[in-house]
């Protein structure tokens, strides 16, 4: 196979493109690892009075990712989002107006493999989501599991990520006067083992958690599609049943993280490596379902919620999917 290399003469502009986005691999992929090797290592060092200062502060706020977090505007307002945002290029758009008093969850769809969507609408500035839904705060829901490594859970948390337990959905959603958003994967990390390109195959027909905390707290209910997410990377054959696909069952039933095995492009050449493709991807926010409170929602007041939300979810996906170039044939599967 003849390696195709990126030509010397690139813009700086796309250069800068490639450096955010490698930046963010890297912070996916990486920066956790080293948080905790540097913590060790200090704690190792003449400076373990450090390491026990900020053991400490970690005990002292240990439950900050289950109580909204910790947004800095700051951080989400960095210029490297946006180009972020333009190596893509990333597009969020909004289909209808939302109330900033009322608290909501948005269902976000398709996971993708790194949810790179998620991440650049929801944990910073560069798609203009406060501009565009004035008064209401982003919250991307993770895996309690990162918010315990040191470190990199201050940084995450900057952005507006949260844990994804349902303690702390409750405490978005239940907020007085609203404003909050609590952006929720609902395919989760085993939609992530199917996302490639053409994958239009959603795991939600059993995923009610979040339909019965929208009811028990009255959060109305977005559903959000993302076009261009499975777009981005490539994956090994891993159909069900296969021993690749039981391994990765397992060590998510073990650490409850995905391990999807994706590739793409490489930074200074475009046949393989694990910088996304530069495709398109544009974010549409769909009409909000008003939901009543309920304190005690029934299977049936659940059901019913959910059916409504999955048409919402396919009158979105209808509506729109000529933009992203579907042809009329290509429909939704949900399982």
């Amino acid at each position: 196979m003849k390696i195709e290399f990126a030509p010397l003469n690139i813009p700086l502009q796309r250069r800068l493109q490639t450096a955010a986005v490698l930046q963010w691999l890297f912070s996916f992929l990486l920066l956790a690892q080293c948080c905790l090797a540097a913590f060790v290592l200090l704690a190792l060092s003449d400076w373990w009075i450090f390491t026990l200062l900020y053991a400490g502060w970690l005990w002292l706020d240990w439950d900050t990712p289950t109580s909204g977090g910790r947004r800095s505007h700051w951080v989400r307002n960095w210029n490297v989002w946006q180009h972020f945002r333009d190596y893509f290029p990333l597009k969020l758009v909004k289909t209808a107006d939302l109330d900033p008093t009322k608290n909501y969850i948005f269902g976000f769809h398709p996971h993708g493999v790194l949810v790179a969507g998620g991440f650049g609408n929801f944990c910073t500035e560069a798609t203009g989501f406060s501009r565009l839904f004035p008064g209401l705060r982003s919250h991307l829901l993770m895996l309690p599991f990162w918010f315990r490594v040191p470190f990199f859970r201050d940084y995450i948390m900057f952005g507006g990520l949260v844990s994804s337990c349902k303690s702390s959905l409750a405490h978005l959603v239940s907020r007085p006067g609203g404003g909050n958003v609590a952006v929720v994967a609902v395919g989760g990390a085993p939609e992530a083992l199917d996302a490639r390109p053409g994958a239009l195959t959603l795991q939600v027909k059993n995923r009610k958690g979040f339909i019965k905390l929208a009811l028990k707290h009255g959060a109305h209910l977005v559903p959000v599609f993302s076009f261009g997410e499975n777009e981005l990377f490539d994956q090994m054959e891993n159909p069900a049943g296969s021993a690749l696909r039981r391994l990765q069952n397992r060590l998510q039933n073990i650490m409850g993280i995905a391990m999807p095995l994706f590739h793409a492009r490489g930074v200074f050449q475009y046949n393989f490596g694990l910088m996304p493709y530069r495709k398109p991807i544009h974010t549409y926010v769909g009409k909000p379902i008003p939901v009543v409170q309920t304190p005690s929602p029934s299977s049936e007041d659940i059901e019913r919620l959910h059916t409504d939300y999955l048409q919402s979810l396919t009158e979105l996906f209808e509506q729109h999917k000529h933009v992203y170039g579907l042809d009329e044939d290509q429909h939704l599967t949900y399982i």
